[in-house]
């Protein structure tokens, strides 16, 4: 059970997208689609200051990684950075504008030395989301409306895995959604550096269907080595074709796919999921949290079945569902022990819940 959320007042329409700082708790960044940027201290009652980017809406937000005074803001196809100290002039310190279709959301490496921005371009693909691989330095996941998701070596510019929802999965993963709608990528969270070593290096996915989809990346890649190493090369067919099962016997053996399906059946989203984050506060990572067009956020004690998958139990992994009366844009979390939970939805108006 939570109780009534406290909300933030500052947007003249609807609030689009929101971040929270690491390096100073309590810290919330918010977007919407009046053009500006509202800064809150929870410490405080009232909005700390307004920033007013331009008359687009904004799509998307995100500190500089080492430096979270800069913050770059997507609106239209441009992404602009900004000294979160100048907050009297607002100008902005550099622009970038190489997008063609309007950005969906922007993200910055840990180095600080690389900005993605997805946008609606494309001739095969409309990309959603995208996020860095914190422990692989030259590579990025982004998912589409094409329902498929994307591992790229982006100093080579070419992908490394794809994963399409649209299709069954052969291996055991999440081959149907809970509702009428496609597998649709529409939103990816990875874990930060600091919690890759306890969570493992995984990439959550939120999908059109109403799944929340937990992947294992390098299992992923794993299995991809090894499907291109069953290929027969030429004049070796023969010696391929007799012993091509058992290496796949035990290539699926030693690379175990840690795929889990947070759907219907475990209290899930009953229409598209939106967004999705890993918990700040408390154990960070151990969390999932995730909102839909069900106009419900549900939290997810994720970890619980991968510590109870050797004993073949079958854990409750729902902490906690909060029911709302508008659908879920976007949400992010804090790291303080109350007040850690921030929610953006249709409406103008920010809510923040305390999850314990």
């Amino acid at each position: 059970m939570v109780g009534d959320p406290r909300r933030l007042r500052g947007h003249n329409a609807t609030a689009t997208f929101c971040i929270s700082s690491r390096d100073r708790p309590g810290l919330i960044a918010t977007a919407g689609e009046d053009g500006c940027v509202c800064w809150f201290d929870m410490r405080c009652k009232d909005m700390l200051f307004v920033m007013l980017v331009g008359e687009d809406p904004i799509s998307s937000l995100c500190f500089k990684p080492g430096n979270e005074d800069i913050i770059y803001v997507s609106s239209g196809t441009e992404v602009k950075a900004f000294d979160v100290h100048s907050a009297t002039s607002w100008k902005w310190l550099e622009s970038h504008n190489y997008n063609k279709e309007e950005i969906n959301q922007i993200a910055c490496n840990s180095r600080s030395c690389f900005l993605a921005a997805a946008d609606d371009g494309g001739d095969v693909k409309i990309c959603t989301s995208v996020q860095f691989l914190p422990w692989r330095p030259w590579e990025v996941i982004t998912g589409g409306l094409d329902s498929k998701l994307v591992m790229w070596d982006f100093s080579k510019g070419r992908p490394r895995k794809i994963v399409d929802f649209s299709v069954p999965d052969a291996d055991g993963g999440c081959s149907a959604g809970q509702s009428l709608n496609p597998a649709f990528v529409h939103a990816l969270a990875v874990p930060e550096v600091d919690m890759v070593d306890r969570v493992g290096k995984v990439c959550v996915v939120a999908r059109g269907d109403g799944v929340v989809e937990v992947i294992d990346i390098e299992s992923e890649l794993a299995s991809s080595k090894s499907k291109n190493s069953l290929k027969p090369h030429k004049g070796a067919q023969s010696k391929a074709k007799g012993n091509a099962s058992s290496v796949q016997t035990e290539t699926q053996d030693q690379n175990w796919r840690k795929k889990l399906c947070l759907d219907n059946s475990l209290g899930g989203h009953t229409a598209s999921a939106s967004c999705v984050a890993f918990s700040m506060f408390g154990e960070k990572g151990k969390l999932i949290v995730s909102g839909g067009n069900d106009k419900s956020v549900k939290v997810w004690d994720w970890c619980r079945y991968f510590d109870d998958v050797q004993t073949s139990s079958n854990p409750d992994l729902m902490h906690l569902n909060i029911n709302l009366s508008k659908k879920v844009n976007w949400l992010c979390t804090t790291p303080a022990d109350s007040e850690n939970l921030i929610v953006c939805d249709t409406s103008k108006v920010v809510k923040v819940y305390t999850v314990a």
